[in-house]
């Protein structure tokens, strides 16, 4: 399969910028381990590998909308949308480990989850194989709004 250097640059870039901003944004101290959690939350290991298998199915869907025959108008659109859901990935981390504020970063995460779902419906005519590589962030990031909203609920006055 044919892919141009210059765009697996820009997709290992989102990559790598992605998850060290939004890694280091991440910070379980004292507070986040005084929280409240529910039940179902999954265990606190398990959030590495869910955004790694992430972050590598993105990079899948966006080789495979490349290669789909993406014009340049949609190409651009796609990286634009990746950059922009990037941004929005690591904002969401700032506002609620480093700044501790559940309920900014539940307001944000509505742009986050909007983000998503904007690259599904720019891959869809595409290419339906890149849009359904996207579907598990979607619902990911859907497990994690109910997650954060549970979190404020059972921990009014904690932020």
């Amino acid at each position: 399969m044919f892919f141009q250097q210059k765009y697996l640059w820009l997709i290992a870039a989102w990559m790598v910028t992605t998850s060290v901003l939004g890694g280091l944004a991440t910070k379980l101290g004292p507070w986040y381990f005084s929280l409240i959690q529910p039940p179902w939350k999954p265990p606190d290991w398990a959030f590495g590998i869910v955004w790694t298998t992430i972050f590598i199915l993105s990079a899948l869907a966006w080789m495979v909308a490349f290669n789909g025959g993406a014009s340049q108008s949609q190409k651009n659109k796609i990286t634009m949308l990746f950059w922009l859901n990037g941004f929005f990935n690591v904002l969401w981390s700032v506002l609620y480990f480093r700044l501790q504020h559940p309920d900014w970063s539940m307001i944000e995460a509505f742009f986050l989850w909007g983000s998503v779902l904007a690259i599904i419906l720019v891959m869809w005519p595409i290419r339906r194989l890149a849009a359904y590589l996207m579907l598990p962030y979607l619902i990911w990031v859907t497990i994690a709004m109910r997650l954060n909203w549970e979190t404020l609920v059972l921990n009014p006055g904690a932020y």
